[in-house]
């Protein structure tokens, strides 16, 4: 799996050191002296039409990785967790990548992609800044088969759609799930039928609603601190 960008393979290099097959390196100097030493066996140099090459067209800024496949968590590892975010029927890699850097950075425990049968991960690396190698994350193709087993341990299942209770309003169960549909879709009507409880954020002005990246951000901070 090949991943660019500057930010994420110096993050990845950092902090997942273990995961680094092969540093690609089209741009001098773009490396600090430690990492250059720490993974100097492992690095080749690129002319830029091999690096374009590789990335796709994409912009590289200079480096590329070659790093070993994710390895996803287990519905049974997913299940010891108290606070997951579920993607449901979600495909946009920016988008997903960017619920994945908030899910991290706010303090869910791990995200889950539903009504999907597989997603570019190395895009969503790069679109989550790396967090997508930190946090516990799942494809699990049927929403009900992983609905079922969280219920089964207690979870509380709430959806995010303009028609629900203000967030602000609301306090949260310590074993909680957050759904979050696709912007053209919404929240299937599979996993509408496991829902609990429907919470919205409330507008200052009319409009349609906010991005669904934007709105995870406001929903998981928000469920992250009112728990009752």
């Amino acid at each position: 799996m090949i991943i660019y960008g500057k930010q994420v393979c110096l993050y990845a290099l950092e902090k997942h050191p273990d995961m680094i097959e092969t540093v690609y390196v089209a741009k001098k100097n773009i490396l600090p002296q430690a990492l250059f030493h720490q993974h100097h066996e492992k690095i080749k140099f690129l002319e830029e039409k091999w690096a374009q090459s590789m990335s796709k067209g994409g912009n590289h800024q200079g480096i590329l990785l070659e790093v070993k496949e994710l390895q996803q968590s287990t519905v049974a590892d997913i299940k010891k967790n108290d606070f997951i975010v579920v993607l449901d029927g979600l495909t946009d890699v920016g988008n997903i990548g960017a619920i994945v850097r908030t899910a991290y950075a706010l303090g869910a425990d791990a995200v889950v992609a539903t009504g999907v049968k597989k997603l570019n991960f190395a895009a969503i690396i790069r679109s989550s800044s790396g967090a997508l190698l930190d946090i516990p994350f799942r494809v699990q193709h049927n929403v009900l088969d992983l609905f079922n087993e969280l219920q089964q341990v207690g979870f509380t299942f709430y959806g995010a759609d303009m028609n629900g209770t203000a967030v602000e309003e609301m306090d949260f169960a310590p074993k909680r799930v957050l759904v979050l549909g696709s912007e053209g879709e919404g929240i299937s009507k599979k996993a509408k039928t496991k829902i609990d409880k429907v919470v919205s954020i409330e507008m200052k002005h009319q409009f349609d609603s906010l991005n669904v990246s934007a709105a995870a951000a406001i929903l998981i901070h928000r469920m992250g601190y009112a728990v009752k």
